[in-house]
Formats: C-alpha cells, sequence, structure tokens
C-alpha cells in the first residue's frame, strides 16, 4: 500500500511539473565579457531595452565562492512580449527573454538561452503564433551578432 501511495505521489507530481526544455547553444571565440558586451550592444542597436545585467561569477566571490565566468543578459521589446501576454498573461513569468554566457570547463565560452516556442509551449499561446516566430528570430539574430 504505502509503495503504491508513494509511486501514486510521484506520478501526480511529474504531471504537474514542466519538463525541462531544451537550451540552445551558440559558441563564441570570445572570452564571456566581450561576448556580452557584443550581445547587449546587438540589443541595444535593435531598439529593445536591457533591464539587467548579472555577473554570477562577481557575486559568488562576494561569499567567498569560486563560479567560472557566467554573465546574464535580461532584455525584452513590448512589441514582442506584449503580444504574447495578451494571449496569456502567465507569459509574463518568462518574459523578458534571458541569455546566459558563461564559460565552460574546457574554456569554451557559450552563449545558451531557452527556445521561445519550447519556453512558452506549455501556455495558450500557439505553437504557430507569429509572436513565437519573431522571438525566436531575433534572439537567433542577437546572439549570433554578438558570436561573431
Amino acid at each position: 500500500m504505502l509503495k503504491s501511495l508513494a509511486l501514486a505521489g510521484a506520478i501526480a507530481a511529474m504531471s504537474v511539473l514542466p519538463a525541462a526544455a531544451e537550451l540552445m547553444k551558440i559558441p563564441s571565440q570570445k572570452p564571456v565579457a566581450e561576448t556580452m558586451d557584443a550581445l547587449q550592444a546587438a540589443v541595444e542597436r535593435a531598439g529593445a531595452t536591457v533591464f539587467a545585467r548579472i555577473d554570477h561569477a562577481a557575486g559568488a566571490q562576494k561569499v567567498d565562492l569560486e563560479l567560472g565566468d557566467a554573465e546574464l543578459l535580461i532584455f525584452g521589446n513590448p512589441k514582442l512580449g506584449t503580444p504574447a501576454m495578451q494571449a496569456d498573461p502567465r507569459a509574463g513569468l518568462y518574459l523578458p527573454l534571458k541569455v546566459l554566457a558563461y564559460e565552460d570547463a574546457d574554456g569554451q565560452v557559450w552563449l545558451t538561452y531557452e527556445d521561445p516556442a519550447e519556453m512558452l509551449g506549455g501556455l495558450d499561446i500557439p505553437a504557430d503564433a507569429a509572436v513565437i516566430a519573431k522571438m525566436q528570430g531575433a534572439i537567433g539574430k542577437l546572439t549570433g551578432a554578438a558570436t561573431q
């Protein structure tokens, strides 16, 4: 009986928890800070707003811990985000967009982000909605510009 309850509980939890989305990864030949500088410049040139740039390694250092270079850029454009939130206000949990630049254990720098289609996939926004394609195109173009 106890095993059955535990199994039922595990199944219920799995059906409620969202699956982890696969992340997009783009290699960069530049260091993390330069890659992030290039991404931030591309975002600003595109007319989007940079809301925050977070240096995770600096945060770790402040509490006497070590972390490899890793920076997060949080940015958005109401022309893209608003239609998504009009379709489903819960999109605000995932917006604005976020891109992480980090250096892996082998010294390779990556830009990584969640594909907007997967990120918003569990919401009441059709997978073929124009806003999804626009977000995918924008984030692809911006991260591509940053890594060249």
